[in-house]
C-alpha cells in the first residue's frame, strides 16, 4: 500500500462543476495507517486503514479554512494546521476531505514515514499558504 501526495483529480473535476466553496463548507483532515492507498485516484473519504488510538477520533479534525486568495496568476487556500492533544497514535498520511459534500476528497499528504505520538500532541502543520507551497492551489 502507498500515500502519495497529491491533490485529487476528481476534486479538481468537481471545482469546475461549483462542488466546493471553501468559503462555507467544512473540510476535515483524517489521518491514515502506512497500510492506506491513497492518491490522486481518491474519490472520498472512507474509514479504511483510518488510524485508531486514544486521542483520534474517526473522521479526523475539522479545519480552519483560512479565506481563498491569490498571488500573481496562482490562486489558493489555506487551512491552520490541526493538532489532535494526548494522542497515542501512528500516522502515515492524512486525507483532506469536504464533509460537507459527501465527504468529496480534496488532497492527500504523505508525511514521508510513520509519525507517532505517545500520550502525546500530534499536529499535521499545513504547508505555507503561497503560490508555490499552498496545499490547495491552481496555478
Amino acid at each position: 500500500m502507498a500515500i502519495t501526495t497529491a491533490l485529487c483529480t476528481s476534486f479538481k473535476k468537481e471545482l469546475l462543476e461549483a462542488e466546493h466553496d471553501f468559503t462555507a463548507d467544512t473540510f476535515k483532515l483524517a489521518l491514515f495507517t502506512n497500510s492506506a492507498s491513497l492518491d490522486a485516484t481518491t474519490t472520498a473519504y472512507s474509514t479504511t486503514n483510518e488510524v485508531s488510538g486514544t486521542g483520534y477520533t474517526a473522521g479526523g479534525a475539522t479545519l480552519t479554512t483560512v479565506a481563498p486568495t491569490t498571488s500573481g496568476t496562482t490562486a489558493f487556500v489555506d487551512f491552520n494546521d490541526v493538532s489532535f492533544s494526548n494522542s497515542t497514535i501512528t500516522a502515515r498520511g492524512a486525507l483532506i476531505y469536504n464533509s460537507s459534500k459527501s465527504n468529496k476528497a480534496v488532497a492527500v499528504y504523505d508525511f514521508g514515514s510513520d509519525q507517532t505520538t505517545s500520550n502525546a500532541t500530534f499536529t499535521v502543520t499545513i504547508p505555507t499558504a503561497n503560490a508555490s507551497d499552498a496545499v490547495v492551489r491552481i496555478e
